[in-house]
């Protein structure tokens, strides 16, 4: 498990994590979300001891990262598949990781299956992909078969069978009780990837829950509503949920469950012709969380052109 305690950091005036709480737990993938800037970095590199936290801590089952006898055993990660010597073979750069940790030469072979780098880890890295320098990295992440994982954007430069391999591998790492903490930009990855996820924003939490619970709006599933009384169930909704009209017979609510709509409707006598709870995508989900702490944000086309006149 890893536990992030009130994890504060300042860059001189800068505070990129600001008084951070959340577990990742052992058993799921947890998914770690936010914009540009929102800290996830910083919090990653704080776990693995490269940034010394201004207060609070991050622990390893239990323990800091400097404190692990053996850290290559207890966890993984893959922060920056391009921090590589490019003159190394593929498979150079792994033995150098299983000697330096005390790791037999034969686990090298295994995790370079694991990961199908086949023959190319006969290359030199100079000549790789940045798909293959992510298989790479996450081989050497493997090296010590340890219990907790850190992945930061590991989909990067994976072609689709990649991804779909990459999928399947944090699931099988999950099921045999592992914590893997995962970090990317791709939400439709990371909903099909993620059974948990914490979001951060401007170095503090934003949310922390179960996939499913973010995916209804944190309690606030979304219902739509076809009826040709729209303008009069908007009316008879009003004050009771959020109503938007998304059609010309069509409604979605949020913070009303599909019976209370039904029994409403009933009461005043409106037509429904459609009732359906709708889950929406983790994209969506996200966007409405951090939409007001996008710390860079570009102009759409239309206020792009507003003010061109004068």
């Amino acid at each position: 498990m890893i536990s992030v305690r009130g994890l504060t950091k300042d860059y001189g005036t800068v505070r990129a994590v600001d008084d951070l709480d959340f577990d990742v737990l052992p058993g799921k993938v947890t998914g770690f979300l936010g914009p540009n800037g929102a800290g996830k970095s910083t919090t990653m590199r704080s776990a693995l001891g490269l940034d010394r936290p201004t207060s609070g801590s991050v622990t390893i089952g239990e323990r800091s990262y400097a404190s692990l006898s053996a850290p290559l055993h207890e966890v993984g990660a893959l922060l920056d598949a391009g921090a590589v010597h490019p003159g190394r073979t593929g498979r150079a750069h792994l033995r150098v990781g299983a000697r330096s940790n005390g790791i037999p030469l034969s686990r090298v072979e295994e995790v370079i299956d694991l990961v199908g780098l086949g023959s190319a880890a006969r290359r030199r890295i100079k000549g790789y992909s940045l798909g293959m320098r992510q298989r790479l990295g996450i081989a050497s992440a493997l090296l010590g078969d340890p219990p907790v994982l850190l992945f930061d954007e590991p989909v990067n430069g994976l072609d689709l069978e990649g991804v779909r391999w990459i999928r399947s591998l944090f699931r099988g790492f999950a099921d045999e009780g592992r914590t893997v903490l995962v970090s990317s930009h791709l939400m439709s990855e990371m909903q099909l990837i993620a059974d948990r996820v914490v979001i951060i924003g401007r170095g503090r939490l934003v949310a922390d829950a179960e996939i499913g619970e973010v995916l209804g709006g944190l309690g606030g599933a979304h219902v739509r509503v076809r009826t040709p009384d729209a303008n009069a169930l908007r009316e008879a909704l009003s004050g009771r949920g959020t109503v938007e009209l998304v059609g010309p017979e069509e409604l979605e609510v949020a913070g009303l469950t599909t019976a209370e709509i039904g029994d409403i409707a009933h009461d005043r006598g409106v037509r429904l012709h459609r009732l359906a709870e709708v889950e929406q995508s983790l994209e969506s989900a996200y966007l409405s969380l951090t939409e007001d702490i996008v710390e860079y944000a570009g102009a759409t086309p239309a206020t792009a052109t507003d003010g061109g006149e004068h």
